[in-house]
């Protein structure tokens, strides 16, 4: 029972004592319990039916001798008596054949015995065991050790079998046959297979069957106590309990029950493991619970072997009847066999007891007397007969006095004895005899030991199981600790909860490391990493320390050829949490392999998870890991794959990834670059070309999110360019860390995203990152640059191609015009003040000629209406906030202004430059400072920017700035003379409406607008109408409620009903098209009752009447009339709803209808 548990990945417990015991096997008859273990199991009524047969190679535990070995130790002392005859024992044959290797010979022989039905021992347990029939090329020194002879062992056949599957028909004359017999081989092998695994089932079913009515026994006197679950029970259980969630569509829970037994196949029944018909499904067992159910023995298949010749007339009436009872009969005469059996085991075993007994009396006749309590033990006596070794006989035996190999004497109590082995080591001979053996004081009595067996076996312990053997033998060396620990660890590991398995991991890996078994080191490896379902961080992280640790102690060749397989195995697995483990177990264990292997096999591994794994958390730890490959990869031929990685990385949807290749793959990629000497030659070309590539296939529309990844890839190699540039200066030989080196300022650089992007970190320490800067800045500002190649390139190559890159974007994309700033803005930061004043800014300068020859007033394509405006003072004249440098500031922004509105050229860069620099509450009061400039210039065409440019900065300035800066100053332009000017202010006024809450300040708005609308002054005034319409619909939706419904609605009324008797056509077309575009806007405010009837309606009506004239066959006038109408008949509050439903089905901008007017032209 104990053998049918265990893990199946576990082939021996020690393949060196078999083989030790197929090197001694003609020595047999004088060591008893060596090389026999008995019986054959096959037989499944054998007293022995729970030993396992050493051919078997289910099994990987052994059991301990018993009754076998006695019983061929008086065997052996029979053949001793029959060697004196005349007669020649057949033993002695068999043996001399296989140790003059008459192979074939010994086959033929053992095959007449089995057929005569004496099977003899020797010739089993030879041919059984598949260690004497490997072939290997030459003479091995393993095949010299085991006395093989020069000729070696014979050649086995492809399948792990015994001498039954030898295929030897490969070495005879007919090779034409070969083909044929070997297929003949493998049906052998097939059909013994089976009848092992079939025979395997029956003493399982047998113990399952006597375990269970022992139990029921217990059970029914003790019905309180209740055993845990046993393996086949929870296998059977489970298999009944998925088919009930199958047969009532329960089929999510039965997928989930069959995930959580991902070991069990429930489609078939022999997975169970028992050999007994599948039960009732759990509905009939229900149902049969209050009834006895038949006895499991009523279902088990028996062959009886009864002669059709021997069948009576009789039997074909009464066959049922006849059938019953020879079958009970069969039973009755088994049950019997097996007692008589059990009885001659128990004499046996009684027997082996009194010669043990005589063995220790004799052991203590010729050993000297025992010394005094406080002096050492002494070693053994030579005389001492060897005893067998148990697990190349390095235990401690603590076995009980129920054990029937090991009795107590009257003179010797249990003892706990160091077992003296004969087939082991020297040195671990050396060290167990140096020990000694272990003395306890001696009772006074004259105990038989019979009594004293009797008595003792009242001490309940158990070593009949597999735990039992294990606890009953102690480890006395580093190798036997390793073995017991690679047998006991798979069955540990099922049975410690998941939240705690972790504490496992030391234990796994020691045993991993240290034992000798490659087999039982890669399965440890297996559980390691499946010991948990789905780790979480803390979990996975312990593992890794563990892989590392294991990596740190076996060396480069055990990681690649332990640790990589178990990778492989779970890359593709189904649960992110195991592939995240293995995406980063690549990257911890990349210093500790084989180099070739790290940048080809680990390298392939994650490029595959890169490109096909779906989560993102995975994806982010294999950047991560191939940042690592990048940090130790040597081999320059990868560079293109991993410019390809970078490039596909950042391309990825997810901003963890992205953040990952910025943060680690990308500072990783540039060292290494650097080291190649690269990263000026290669990889910032590179991109820079991707950038170009890209303007040019986007003047119809560009990606911008290809320019940002681009673009950030730049961003984020700033550092590395750096480090590049001040260690490759001429001032690298005067670096001098001795004595006081000053801090360096805490605002020198930008703040790092990544401790890999830190320049400290890139040049060694902030000592020689300070050291360096004092040189630098003293180089550049007195001795210039010449020789300096690394900074000449930044100067001469870079920036050049930088600038033309600036001028060519879309000024109107927001977007771009913020990636550039901030690059440049990065740039500087990182060169420092004296590298941006003396070569940065006196480039743009040179392109930027502020004068009015700059401008192409007709085309506006001049430099100054491009984004080279708006980056150059947002990305290079903001990078310090010093007087000197604000006030460049504000000059150049005045400069743009004024050039820009005296040649009536486009204001999209000027514009550009507020909204970047407006979104940082920092420039309010400097870009206030400048419109004031506007404000008093003498220029209306000046005045007039500067009154727009107010609206695009009021967003997010503060209200008290507001009230005391830009109010003042739009009351100002208002007073001026200039229409022009006044209208310019009307969106800022607007703006302000929408953004502010103080009282005040809007009541000062508020009378502004209504002047505006109400001074006769202004009636005739088109330009202004358009541009309060505008405003008013823009703004309406978001200003305060009260400011709609008093001033919005009611004015919109009075526009509408004024434009129904315009008497130009254009006009009239312009003020309709804007009023439709602002009562859309507004339809989706909250609007009262009252509103809606006196202005919202009346206002509706007015549109319609001047649409009706001007395109009475467009579908807008049928909407609007009908939506008109509706409301003229709805009363209370489903005006508004209804009103909003019709609205809603409107699509039409007021491009269209201005198209619409167009036509009917």
């Amino acid at each position: 029972m104990a053998a049918g548990n265990v893990n199946p990945f576990n082939l021996s417990d020690s393949e060196d004592e078999a083989d030790q015991r197929a090197e001694d096997g003609v020595h047999i008859e004088k060591s008893p319990n060596v090389g026999t273990q008995g019986p054959s199991s096959n037989n499944p009524f054998s007293p022995q039916a729970d030993a396992e047969p050493p051919a078997l190679l289910v099994s990987s535990t052994r059991t301990s001798p018993s009754v076998e070995g006695i019983s061929v130790s008086v065997a052996a002392a029979a053949m001793t008596v029959a060697l004196a005859e005349t007669r020649v024992s057949v033993d002695v044959i068999a043996a001399q054949l296989i140790r003059d290797h008459y192979i074939l010979t010994a086959l033929e022989f053992h095959t007449e015995l089995l057929e005569s039905g004496r099977e003899l021992p020797r010739l089993r347990d030879y041919f059984s065991n598949p260690g004497n029939f490997e072939r290997q090329t030459g003479t091995p020194p393993a095949c010299k050790e085991q006395g093989l002879g020069p000729g070696g062992p014979l050649n086995r056949a492809g399948s792990i079998s015994t001498l039954d599957s030898l295929d030897f028909a490969r070495y005879s004359d007919d090779g034409n046959r070969e083909s044929d017999e070997r297929v003949a081989v493998l049906e052998f092998e097939l059909r013994k297979a089976k009848e092992t695994i079939q025979a395997l089932r029956t003493n399982l079913t047998q113990a399952a069957e006597s375990d269970t009515q022992e139990r029921n026994k217990n059970y029914s006197s003790h019905p309180e106590t209740q055993e845990p679950i046993r393996p086949l029970e929870k296998r059977a259980l489970n298999f009944l309990v998925n088919e009930y969630l199958l047969k009532n569509e329960y089929k999510l829970s039965a997928i989930t029950f069959s995930d959580e037994n991902d070991d069990q196949d429930f489609e078939l029944w022999d997975d169970v493991g028992l050999n007994i018909p599948k039960p009732p499904d759990l509905l009939q067992i229900y149902r049969n619970c209050g009834s006895a159910l038949p006895s499991p023995r009523n279902t088990v298949d028996v062959a009886v072997g009864v002669e059709s010749g021997e069948l009576t007339g009789n039997y074909i009436t009464q066959k049922s009847d006849l059938l019953q009872q020879q079958q009970t009969e069969v039973v009755e005469e088994l049950e019997y066999q097996i007692s008589l059996l059990n009885e001659e085991k128990q004499s046996l075993a009684d027997h082996i007891k009194k010669l043990q007994s005589e063995i220790q009396s004799l052991r203590r006749t010729v050993s000297p007397p025992p010394p005094d309590q406080g002096s050492q033990p002494t070693p053994p006596s030579s005389s001492t007969p060897p005893q067998p070794p148990l697990d190349n006989g390095q235990y401690l035996d603590i076995r009980g006095a129920s054990e029937p190999d090991k009795p107590p004497t009257e003179s010797t109590p249990p003892t706990q004895t160091i077992s003296n082995p004969t087939h082991t080591s020297s040195q671990s001979h050396a060290k167990l005899k140096s020990r000694g053996t272990v003395v306890f004081d001696q009772p006074n009595r004259k105990l038989s030991p019979a009594f004293q067996q009797a008595l003792l076996s009242f001490c309940k312990m158990s070593a009949d199981s597999r735990l039992g053997a294990e606890v009953s033998r102690i480890a006395d060396n580093e190798e036997s600790v390793m073995l017991m620990l690679g047998r006991c660890l798979p069955h540990i590991v099922p049975n410690v909860l998941l939240a705690k398995r972790e504490e496992l991991i030391p234990l796994i890996l020691c045993t991993a490391c240290l034992h000798p078994e490659p087999k039982e080191r890669d399965q440890l490896l297996h559980i390691l990493f499946n010991l948990i379902k789905r780790p979480d961080d803390e979990q996975r992280q312990m593992i890794l320390t563990g892989c590392v640790a294991f990596a740190r102690h076996v060396g480069p060749t055990r990681v690649e050829a332990e640790l990589l397989p178990q990778c492989w195995e779970q890359i593709n697995h189904k649960y992110p949490e195991r592939r995240l483990l293995v995406a980063e177990a690549c990257g911890a264990l990349a210093p500790y392999l084989p180099k070739e292997i790290r940048s080809s096999l680990v390298l392939s591994m994650l490029q595959q998870m890169l490109a096909e794994d779906k989560a993102d958390m995975v994806r982010e730890a294999v950047v991560k890991s191939l940042a690592i490959i990048m940090g130790y990869i040597d081999d320059p031929d990868k560079y293109s794959q991993g410019f390809e990685l970078m490039l596909l990385s950042l391309g990825d949807p997810s901003e963890r990834v992205v953040s990952a290749i910025h943060q680690v793959f990308i500072p990783a990629f540039a060292a290494w670059t650097t080291e190649l000497g690269n990263l000026q030659t290669t990889l910032i070309p590179s991109l820079l070309a991707r950038i170009e590539k890209l303007l040019k296939q986007g003047e119809h529309g560009l990606d911008e999110h290809k320019l940002h990844m681009f673009l950030s890839a730049l961003q984020s190699l700033i550092p590395p360019l750096f480090s590049v540039v001040i260690q490759n200066a001429p001032f690298t030989h005067r670096v001098n860390l001795q004595g006081d080196i000053p801090p360096i300022e805490v605002t020198r650089f930008p703040r790092p995203a990544s401790p890999l992007q830190d320049i400290a970190t890139i040049v060694g320490s902030r000592e020689t990152l300070s050291a360096l800067l004092i040189l630098y800045d003293y180089q550049l500002e007195h001795e210039g640059t010449t020789g300096w190649d690394s900074l000449l390139w930044v100067v001469n190559q870079l920036l050049p191609q930088l600038i033309d890159i600036v001028g060519r974007i879309n000024v109107a994309s927001t977007t771009c015009v913020h990636e550039f700033s901030r690059f440049f803005w990065r740039l500087c930061r990182t060169f420092g003040k004296i590298f941006t004043n003396t070569k940065v800014k006196p480039q743009f300068q040179e392109i930027l000629r502020l004068s009015e020859e700059n401008v192409d007033a007709l085309t506006g394509n001049g430099i100054l209406t491009k984004a080279t405006v708006p980056i150059y003072a947002t990305g290079v004249l903001t990078c310090y906030n010093q007087d000197e440098d604000r006030k460049l500031l504000v000059g150049f922004l005045e400069d743009v202004m004024t050039t820009l509105s005296l040649s009536h050229a486009p204001l999209d860069s000027l514009k550009a430059s507020f909204v970047e620099l407006g979104a940082n509450p920092v420039y309010h009061e400097l870009l206030l400072t400048v419109l004031w400039y506007g404000v008093v210039h003498t220029s209306a065409l000046v005045r007039c920017t500067a009154a727009r440019m107010f609206e695009l900065i009021l967003r997010g300035m503060s209200e008290a700035l507001i009230d005391r800066r830009v109010a003042p100053a739009l009351i100002t332009l208002c007073s001026g003379p200039e229409f022009s000017v006044r209208i310019s202010t009307i969106p800022a006024f607007g703006t302000i409406m929408e953004t502010v809450t103080q009282k005040e300040l809007l009541e000062r708005v508020k009378m502004q607008l209504a002047s505006f609308l109400e001074d006769p002054q202004y009636q005739d005034q088109h330009s202004l109408h358009m541009e309060i319409i505008r405003t008013f619909g823009r703004v309406g939706p978001n200003a305060e409620p009260r400011f709609r419904d008093e001033f919005v609605l009611p004015h919109l009324h009075k526009l509408a009903l004024g434009n129904n008797v315009q008497a130009t056509e254009s006009k009239r077309i312009d003020i309709a098209t804007q009023l439709f575009e602002a009562y859309s806007a507004l339809s989706c405010c909250f609007i009262s009752e009252e509103l809606m009837v006196n202005h919202f309606l009346p206002g509706l009506r007015c549109l319609r009447t001047d649409m009706e004239q001007l395109s009475p066959e467009h579908e807008v006038i049928l909407i609007l009339t009908h939506t008109s109408k509706s409301l003229l008949n709805l009363v209370g509050e489903d005006a508004k709803t209804k009103f909003l439903s019709k609205m809603g089905q409107l699509t039409t901008s007021g491009a269209m209808l201005a198209n619409v007017f167009q036509r009917k032209k």
